[in-house]
């Protein structure tokens, strides 16, 4: 990376996506030594403004930005860091300092969870659980779910429609991790189908 420290006298703005969702999280500023800190470290480092120091998101709320990726813009005075938040990333609460996260968001957030959960003991979480059985019993968990979908979605309890739902949207994330695959994967297949028509 090439970044223009002398336009911004040392400081260059940093704009924060989340790496899953690729929803903007924050803007904050870098100087050489910010950079230099977050690619060390991995954990996405800021120099304060206010505090006139580097500051690394979360190191007192334990809500840090992990680095995934970093490039700069055109000019070379911007920097675009893509990351994964643990925690809101917003000091108020909110997952982003723009207000919280469409629902999407947490789609992605559950496949991280359930990313998390893949080499942990069966006995601490029903999605270990479900790793630990394998393919076989995930695809079937995918198929039965499935069917009590179709079933609730004859009949008028809107609630019960919208559980189920959630339960296959569930199951689908866990047996999409044992392919070793992601959403973002199945979303690309889609986005190239549309493209077709």
């Amino acid at each position: 990376m090439k970044i223009d420290f002398e336009k911004g006298d040392g400081l260059v703005p940093t704009i924060v996506q989340d790496a899953r969702t690729k929803e903007v999280q924050m803007l904050g500023y870098m100087n050489q030594e910010a950079l230099e800190r977050t690619l060390d470290t991995g954990l996405v480092t800021f120099f304060s403004r206010s505090k006139n120091r580097l500051w690394t998101k979360g190191e007192t709320s334990g809500n840090h930005l992990k680095l995934v990726s970093m490039k700069e813009d055109c000019d070379n005075d911007t920097i675009l860091v893509q990351a994964i938040p643990v925690g809101p990333t917003c000091h108020k609460g909110d997952d982003t300092c723009f207000g919280n996260s469409p629902a999407k968001g947490f789609i992605y957030e559950l496949e991280s969870i359930i990313e998390e959960k893949k080499g942990q003991s069966p006995e601490e979480s029903y999605t270990s659980y479900l790793f630990e059985k394998g393919i076989n019993k995930i695809a079937q968990k995918v198929g039965e779910e499935a069917i009590e979908v179709v079933i609730e979605a004859k009949d008028d309890d809107v609630d019960l429609f919208k559980g189920e739902a959630a339960d296959l949207l569930y199951h689908f994330l866990v047996l999409l991790k044992a392919k070793n695959l992601q959403l973002s994967d199945i979303e690309q297949v889609l986005k190239h189908r549309n493209s077709k028509e």
